[in-house]
């Protein structure tokens, strides 16, 4: 047997071959195989050539280098400068303490990259250790990794397919193709070929590696193995794509850039300056722009940023949202696009009847999933539960019958133990009034025929005692037909109107139904074989059951919500695009939903891919290369991307997007270790509640940011202004390193505790490129930044100008930013309302914590004798104390009139 040249490409996708659209036995030739298998000495020479079928493992960096790169930024860089400056200034403890932060953010982030590179290695995982093949005629267990091209390998229920295969014989088959195609139902496997344009969840002459073997039988000769298996392409993929910074730490790193250069700069000048011009000795001067750079930089924002995120990482996990990586957590509160998947998410992926339609007419069903609740409403008003016609009764005892599945209920908890479709069947038996035990008990099934992919139903012979022996038969409704002449009208029968009921189901398709068709047949009493030839003459068509997978009445509230938010849905499915239309519409996500097919995706160029997707808002039938294409061509547009989905095909988006969203219910590891978050309940909602929450944590940063940077732009205008106008420091270096290390752990920390205010889920998201300072930002950075200087002069001055000692000015100075901050922070709390409200005055715990907690730092910095000799203080008298709140209280003042006036006129974007 001579071995396939080795520019051989049998791949399902390959535009030449497409082995998934050809006959078997041609493929068995190209493959220079038969169904006997391979000989042993030729496996082993395609093992040589071709190598192992398995996925490569992730060639990682060493160690040491992935944790040294984590000190190669900005940030770290700034905050270092900030831990020498403190050692310059001999306050080792704080020194200490920036350097600790530093090793943290290192270690998280060492860890966090670890476990990406493991979302490779999950996708190995999902390839069976073993496999059962016929090689020389007999079947013999191999290895996985040792099978080649041109095996043949068995597959029984239970199996997972170990390499792609295209099928050479199939009975009852029925393969799990979730974690490739979406599909939360069994897709149904046959031998012949399948259309070439065919999506991969329409290749049913295919099974992929991976995959798992719901129901059935097959043989199977291997096409493609390792690397070129679907998985493996969704592997390479993976490996492909590059992790993305987040808009905060983007952000981070530029402001920290920007703020090291100019710090320094302005250092240097007013170094030069005080020596040059001044006269003063360097060393003097040295110690001045000291004072200056640990002024100027607020030691503890970054670590206040972190805990902040932290925070809202635990309110996220209330919330059903687990993090995985700490800057999700902000860049989810920057959201503006998510693409979800339908099953399981945006609905519940419970199989529920919703239409039966009989010759008599057609009712709905109400109720949800499993739960046997809810009523048959005839359409018109007239026809009632007490008088359903004969026909839907029939209809309801055929689904019954013709049925394998049972529900259970644990903990009130409705499960299916069977097919989804038939547990849905049983739940409508039960809202019927039927007892489903009893039920088949008087009913007892004496044969049936299983359902396969080759004829598409299920048929059983039931026996009773009074109304003997019967066929009920259920399946694709089009096969129904055309086994059916007649069909049943009340108690009796008359021709069949196959016309008509094409007619019906076009239109249960069209919104979005799966439809199965029933059919019966009376047979002597007596009866107890079940045969085909029992099936060829007088079937009787009962009518049409259709089902849906009901949207999640919580996934609507959130759509709504997402939509006043500014945020844009879509969805992207593996389903077909009329089930994924009517779905859209029931969801709210839009009321004439433009639908675009993964084989459309295909024709559109990549340079006009953007403007068709943001018009877009459900994608059908889409495959890995889809969604990844989806996904950047959004972010090309600046939007930020938050993306859920729960299948291997999925790991490849989640990891490009912005904020990936693995399923915890029903995710794959793979989907898992790609994700920088975990829905904890599979539920839509509660990815809307964690953008909330994302929203009030960057909010809480802003006010981290607003509160620390101008408290610290005073300090350093006063210094600045004692340098240039050559008076004396306003404050001591150390005294400056009181107010930040005291106030910075305690009131700025208070705002990491901040809720949302109220209108945080009705404005539209943030810029993808706006800065951590925005104009507003800016402006009041400036603004307060001012009002400070003013106010610590005025202290400064006014206190010499009485004759006090320069050890007296700087407490009354000390104090006097001290009671500023506070203020301040009272008025930074809400930068989208007043603060003079009740809930403003009154505060979190959090602050009203931090207020007494600095309220005793300070009483023990002005009036306690150690704190006089640590930091050259001296107590102040009660007169002092009033002066210095009734600036606080008038600074308050200017600063909330500023933000209505801003506020009310849409200056600066507030």
């Amino acid at each position: 047997m001579d071995t396939p040249t080795a520019d051989t490409d049998l791949s399902s996708e390959s535009p030449s071959l497409q082995v998934h659209a050809r006959h078997a036995d041609d493929v068995l030739a190209d493959l220079e195989t038969s169904l006997s298998g391979l000989t042993v000495d030729e496996a082993a020479k395609r093992l040589e050539q071709y190598g192992r079928n398995q996925l490569p493992a992730v060639a990682g960096r060493h160690p040491l280098l992935r944790f040294l790169a984590h000190f190669h930024n900005a940030l770290i860089y700034f905050l270092l400068a900030a831990a020498i400056a403190a050692s310059l200034l001999g306050h080792f403890v704080d020194a200490s303490v920036i350097v600790a932060v530093v090793l943290v953010n290192a270690v998280v982030g060492f860890v966090q990259e670890g476990k990406a590179e493991k979302a490779l290695n999950a996708i190995r995982n999902l390839i069976a250790p073993h496999a059962h093949l016929v090689r020389e005629g007999k079947h013999v267990e191999v290895p996985v990794d040792e099978i080649v091209l041109g095996d043949i390998v068995s597959l029984e229920a239970g199996d997972r397919v170990p390499a792609d295969l295209r099928l050479i014989r199939a009975s009852s088959l029925r393969i799990e193709e979730a974690i490739l195609t979406g599909e939360s139902v069994a897709a149904e496997k046959r031998v012949s070929p399948a259309p070439k344009e065919a999506a991969l969840g329409d290749c049913h002459s295919m099974a992929y590696s991976g995959t798992l073997v719901a129901t059935g039988q097959a043989t199977g000769v291997v096409v493609a193995t390792g690397s070129d298996t679907e998985i493996g392409r969704i592997s390479t993929m993976l490996r492909d794509v590059q992790p993305l910074t987040t808009p905060l730490l983007q952000q981070i790193n530029r402001f920290g850039t920007q703020f090291t250069w100019v710090t320094l700069a302005v250092t240097v000048v007013l170094f030069a300056f005080a020596v040059l011009v001044r006269g003063h000795v360097w060393s003097e001067a040295l110690i001045a722009v000291v004072a200056l750079a640990v002024a100027a930089i607020p030691e503890g924002l970054p670590a206040v940023i972190t805990i902040t995120l932290a925070i809202g990482v635990q309110r996220m996990a209330r919330r059903n949202a687990a993090i995985r990586q700490l800057p999700a957590v902000e860049t989810l509160g920057a959201t503006s696009v998510i693409c979800s998947d339908k099953t399981g998410t945006l609905t519940r992926n419970e199989m529920t009847v919703r239409r039966l339609e009989a010759s008599s007419g057609r009712m709905m069903v109400s109720g949800s999933g499993y739960v046997p609740e809810g009523r048959l409403t005839a359409e018109t008003a007239a026809n009632v539960e007490d008088t359903r016609p004969t026909d839907i009764d029939s209809l309801i005892l055929a689904g019954l019958l013709c049925n394998d599945a049972q529900l259970s209920n644990t903990d009130g908890e409705w499960h299916v133990i069977g097919d989804p479709m038939e547990g849905a069947l049983v739940a409508l038996a039960i809202k019927a009034g039927l007892e489903p035990e009893s039920t088949r008990h008087e009913w007892h099934r004496l044969d049936e025929i299983p359902f396969d992919a080759k004829h598409r139903f299920m048929a059983t012979l039931n026996g009773h005692a009074s109304e003997g022996a019967r066929i009920f038969v259920k399946g694709a409704p089009d096969e129904l037909l055309q086994l059916c002449s007649l069909q049943a009208d009340g108690e009796g029968s008359r021709s069949l109107e196959r016309d008509a009921w094409t007619a019906r189901i076009a239109e249960a398709a069209a919104q979005g139904e799966r439809v199965l068709g029933l059919a019966t047949k009376r047979l002597p009493s007596g009866t107890h074989k079940l045969t085909f030839a029992d099936l060829d003459d007088k079937l009787v068509f009962v009518g049409l059951i259709g089902f849906i997978d009901p949207p999640r009445e919580e996934a609507m509230a959130a759509i709504k919500e997402c939509h006043s938010a500014g945020i844009m849905v879509k969805m992207i499915t593996g389903d077909h695009a009329a089930t994924a239309a009517a779905i859209a519409r029931q969801l709210g996500l839009d009321d004439d939903p433009h639908v675009l097919t993964g084989r459309e995706l295909d024709d559109i160029a990549d340079s006009d891919l953007p403007d068709i997707v943001t018009e877009t808002s459900v994608f059908a039938r889409t495959n890995p290369e889809h969604k990844l294409r989806i996904v950047r061509a959004l972010q090309s547009t600046g939007a930020i991307v938050a993306m859920t989905g729960d299948g291997v095909n999925d790991a490849p988006s989640l990891k490009q997007a912005n904020v990936g969203v693995g399923m915890g219910h029903k995710g794959t590891d793979a989907a898992k270790e790609a994700s920088q978050m975990v829905l904890l309940d599979d539920n839509f909602a509660s990815i809307v509640a964690a953008v909330n929450e994302g929203r009030v944590v960057y909010d809480n940063i802003r006010k981290v940011t607003a509160w620390t940077l101008p408290t610290n732009g005073g300090q350093v205008l006063a210094v600045i202004a004692a340098i240039l106008f050559n008076f004396a420091m306003p404050m001591s270096a150390v005294q400056i390193l009181w107010i930040n290390l005291i106030t910075g752990v305690t009131l700025g920390l208070s705002l990491a505790f901040e809720g949302a205010e109220p209108n945080v889920m009705q404005r539209r998201p943030r810029p993808a490129g706006q800065g951590l300072l925005t104009p507003f930002l800016v402006w009041r950075i400036g603004l307060v930044s001012f009002l400070f200087l003013m106010a610590v002069l005025g202290i400064f001055f006014y206190s010499l100008g009485r004759g006090d000692e320069l050890a007296m000015s700087r407490t009354l100075v000390v104090n006097t930013i001290v009671v500023l901050q506070v203020f301040y922070l009272f008025n930074v709390r809400y930068l989208h309302m007043t603060s003079f409200n009740w809930r403003g005055v009154l505060g979190t715990p959090a602050v009203l914590i931090a207020v007494s907690m600095v309220v005793f730092a300070q009483l023990a910095f002005t009036f306690l004798p150690v704190m006089h000799r640590l930091f050259d203080t001296r107590p102040l008298g009660i007169a002092d104390g009033v002066l210095i709140i009734a600036i606080g209280i008038a600074m308050m003042i200017v600063l909330e009139v500023e933000k209505t006036l801003v506020r009310r006129t849409g200056w600066l974007g507030l």
